[in-house]
């Protein structure tokens, strides 16, 4: 029999991934085949056998891109869960990648490999970490990129867990790291940053360094800022954007993680230091140039993780519900503003949980309640300002900006931060976005609304298809063509089919609904005649089950027309 090769194997395990939340038969065949395949240790330590295991593990994490790592966590965490023998195999074959890359000086084949590391549990690479201290940080190749910001975080994870590690193995981490932010690009700086903040907070409390390095491209930025108050024409400002763009990201990128107003920091200066990144970073962001802009709002995202009280700032405000509202304004403009909204919501959410893990363990000390109440209450107040603009990017002609506003909503709805009925006409409008992604994603939502505020969803249904007529507007590439209600594809679908699938349930509430459409047709409703084209599309093509439903429909058409068509026929005889 032929023997599989290597992406044979790898599809066949991705295809078996898929199935760990079948029914309750397969999935224990599933955890029972992976235990076998990759975490029962290899007899006589044979480290070629391991190595094999160790490639196929990988090769499947990085099939697992393109749909997810869902499944596979679940199987990690299946599999953890039954045996504690698999999770020290475990542990012993990411120690051993950790260790093979390592000596191969991160080469191509490695950057596969820690990538499937980064899932790692921290604890078990320390002793490795200690083992390793001669080895550097430093990329030489474009290839590297990827490998030294996987390396990166695994160093953040892991350090801290380390039980004494000599302070020569720190000051070289430290050293490598600022080397690599003052060298390299943006995703580079900012996986380092954070490695940084990670080894100086909570290890080598090194603040003087961290300081130097901030003052550096502070520095750097107010001289800039000086240069171009003077003559905002000058050559020197040309020549030195690269530096006032990389100045502008390192800023932000270390404001995210330090606090430049503690006192060991600063010291005893009285300057208020985020005031004074806040008014720097402010004044680029009106900037001719629109790369110089996008850059300064990057910053004052990271700068806002550490201080989101600057956000109330009325300057910040301005700024932010400007450039969502204003249609002539950027794309990229936009896209940035809602990235740092959703990093900023992302980051709140991962604060908490850590808060709820630390409360596990002072239970009895503290009050959990008010812990949570301080941060989500903060989190509240920033997305009420920002909301109406958010949720206004829904109309906008480009999916990119349309897929951020919805990842913003999103993650405000499932924190909990507003009452979701505002935004229940929005997710109705984005179940009718022709990206299959984003429609599933606004629909979930709606779900889950569904299943918390029974009756919210009827209660806004005509609100939403409404408000959907006007996305289909903004998203048509021809506008001189009527907007239609139904998918152009095989299916013919209503763009509002998910919408009436979820009413259809209650008897009450479908009537009330269909009602309130064919009310739409009324003279006295006055209608624009396109909306109505799209509402009598969505009729017509409704997923009905029963013949009542489109019988009911009928039926009071047939009403309508009896009234108003003869008024309409004798108008047209007058």
């Amino acid at each position: 029999i032929e023997q599989p090769t290597f992406p044979k194997i790898t599809e066949m395990c991705v295809k078996m991934i898929r199935r760990v939340n079948d029914e309750e038969g397969i999935k224990k065949l599933v955890n029972e085949t992976f235990q076998k395949l990759w975490f029962t240790p290899t007899l006589h330590h044979d480290k070629e056998a391991m190595t094999r295991k160790i490639l196929n593990i990988t090769d499947v994490v990085a099939a697992c891109r393109d749909t997810g790592y869902d499944w596979f966590e679940q199987l990690l965490q299946n599999v953890n869960r039954d045996d504690t023998h698999s999770q020290r195999s475990m542990q012993q074959q990411r120690v051993l990648v950790f260790r093979s890359s390592l000596n191969r000086r991160f080469k191509t084949p490695s950057s596969r490999q820690l990538i499937g590391l980064a899932i790692t549990p921290p604890s078990s690479l320390t002793r490795e970490m200690s083992s390793a201290q001669g080895g550097t940080l430093l990329g030489e190749t474009q290839n590297d990129f990827m490998v030294i910001c996987n390396v990166a975080k695994i160093l953040e994870l892991v350090v801290p867990l380390m039980e004494h590690p000599s302070e020569t193995f720190l000051a070289t981490i430290e050293e490598d790291l600022m080397k690599l932010i003052i060298k390299y690009g943006m995703t580079v700086v900012q996986h380092c940053v954070s490695c940084l903040g990670a080894v100086v907070n909570k290890v080598t409390q090194n603040y003087k360094f961290v300081w130097a390095c901030f003052n550096r491209y502070y520095g750097a930025l107010s001289k800039l800022k000086n240069q171009h108050q003077e003559d905002p024409n000058s050559t020197i400002l040309t020549a030195n954007k690269p530096a006032l763009l990389r100045s502008l990201f390192t800023v932000g990128a270390l404001c995210r993680h330090f606090d430049f107003d503690q006192e060991d920091f600063k010291g005893n200066s009285k300057v208020n230091i985020k005031d004074k990144v806040l008014e720097l970073l402010m004044y680029f962001t009106k900037h001719s140039d629109e790369e110089v802009q996008t850059k300064a709002i990057i910053g004052l995202g990271f700068a806002f993780i550490q201080h989101p009280s600057l956000m109330f700032e009325q300057e910040v405000k301005a700024l932010y519900n400007n450039i969502l509202s204003d249609k002539n304004c950027s794309v990229n403009l936009k896209i940035q503003v809602l990235k740092n909204l959703q990093t900023y919501l992302q980051e709140e959410d991962t604060r908490m949980q850590q808060a709820d893990r630390d409360w596990k363990k002072v239970a009895k000390q503290e009050d959990l309640k008010e812990m949570g109440d301080i941060s989500s209450g903060m989190s509240s107040s920033i997305m009420q300002l920002y909301l109406k603009q958010v949720l206004e990017a829904f109309f906008h002609t480009q999916s990119s900006v349309r897929h951020f506003a919805l990842n913003v909503i999103a993650l405000t709805l499932n924190q909990g931060l507003i009452h979701p009925v505002q935004c229940v006409p929005y997710l109705i409008a984005m179940g009718t976005d022709p990206e299959p992604s984003m429609r599933n994603k606004a629909d979930q939502q709606l779900v889950e609304i569904d299943k918390k505020y029974a009756g919210f969803i009827h209660m806004k249904a005509v609100a939403g298809m409404k408000m959907s007529y006007q996305v289909q507007q903004a998203i048509n590439t021809c506008p001189q063509d009527p907007v239609r209600g139904f998918r152009h594809d095989e299916s013919s679908n209503a763009l509002c089919s998910h919408l009436y699938s979820m009413i259809r349930g209650n008897r009450q509430h479908r009537r009330a609904f269909l009602i309130s459409l064919l009310n739409l047709f009324d003279d006295t409703a006055k209608t624009e005649v396109n909306m109505l084209l799209y509402i009598a599309d969505n009729l017509a093509c409704f997923p009905y089950q029963t013949q009542e439903e489109p019988l009911f429909i009928m039926h009071h058409i047939d009403i309508t027309l009896s009234v108003s068509g003869s008024n309409l026929l004798q108008s047209f005889k007058e």
